[in-house]
């Protein structure tokens, strides 16, 4: 699950270098993070400790299909490559704050997963971690109310039509085309590198409901691609970058929220097996993305993702279609 979706500008070198190419900041200052540490840790431990007691009084049967159940879990090939793959994804997304939900998807399909499953469980991960992403961005004031007012309800309507294509689709024939978008989505990170974001005027945005409607879809039929798309476009138009991500990430949850019960309700729930390993490998990328962000540039971060992502994706390209 992601922890490092972080919503405040701070003045560092970092985060002026995403400003400037238009990608939400990886900085938070230090005690709201610390406080959000406790947070989850306190959180973490009355979980655990409710859980165990839970455990320790429950029926005998209780505990033993619950023991299968991990075992099951544990002992599964497909676990222990979401678990990397969780942490690859939290990696890339600690240290560019962004492009968790492409990166996932594209490993998830590389190592077997079907387009279904594989958005399935990027978006059922998703559920809460941009639940608190979004009262950060509220708490901050990076939202614009209007913009959010008109963005959410096409983004959930997208990303719920794009489920039920998906998962009506068959698995085979329509993955050559959801690679080719992840591939083409990684160019589009690659590009942010060398191109230079041009400052433009602030005036009336343009097709805001079209574009989260085609935004909410693509994520849903690729897995990721509702900031990036809708983001990047929205910026793009001369939107205020702070408000545009605040607004965005916002919104996201809702998205996030209606495509997961809906694959969910629609595609059952083989995929547990990729949430639990996403989960679990997001759970220890964080020193490493904090090591990534204070060695190197987010440009060569960016050419980095984007070359990986975009080769990954046309070798999954190339085994789909041969």
């Amino acid at each position: 699950m992601r922890t490092n979706r972080h919503t405040e500008f701070a003045d560092t070198p970092e985060n002026l270098e995403h400003l400037e190419i238009g990608i939400p900041p990886v900085e938070v200052q230090k005690s709201t993070l610390l406080l959000d540490k406790r947070v989850v840790t306190v959180s973490f431990l009355v979980l655990i400790s409710f859980l165990g007691f839970w455990f320790s009084q429950a029926q005998p049967q209780i505990r033993h299909d619950f023991s299968v159940l991990v075992d099951q879990f544990v002992s599964s090939p497909f676990f222990w490559q979401a678990v990397v793959v969780g942490l690859i994804a939290q990696v890339i997304d600690g240290a560019l704050g962004m492009a968790y939900g492409i990166s996932s998807n594209t490993f998830l399909i590389g190592i077997g997963a079907s387009p279904a499953a594989a958005s399935g469980a990027v978006h059922v991960a998703e559920i809460f971690t941009t639940a608190f992403s979004g009262v950060s961005h509220i708490k901050f004031g990076n939202v614009d109310k209007e913009l959010f007012k008109k963005i959410v309800i096409p983004g959930v309507i997208g990303g719920v039509v794009g489920v039920v294509f998906l998962t009506s689709i068959d698995g085979k024939l329509i993955k050559p085309y959801v690679t080719a978008y992840l591939l083409i989505m990684g160019i589009v990170i690659l590009r942010k590198a060398f191109i230079h974001r041009q400052e433009k005027q602030s005036h009336e945005l343009q097709h805001v409901r079209k574009l989260a409607v085609g935004g909410g879809f693509l994520d849903a039929v690729g897995g990721g691609g509702w900031g990036p798309v809708v983001t990047s476009s929205l910026i793009g138009q001369g939107n205020n970058p702070r408000k545009t991500i605040g607004t965005v990430n916002t919104a996201e949850f809702f998205v996030a929220l209606a495509t997961g019960t809906s694959f969910l309700l629609l595609g059952g729930i083989d995929h547990w097996i990729f949430v639990a390993g996403l989960i679990v490998g997001g759970l220890f990328a964080a020193p490493f993305a904090a090591f990534l962000t204070s060695k190197l540039s987010t440009r060569y971060l960016l050419v980095a993702v984007g070359l990986l992502i975009s080769s990954l994706s046309g070798f999954n390209l190339y085994k789909a279609l041969f």
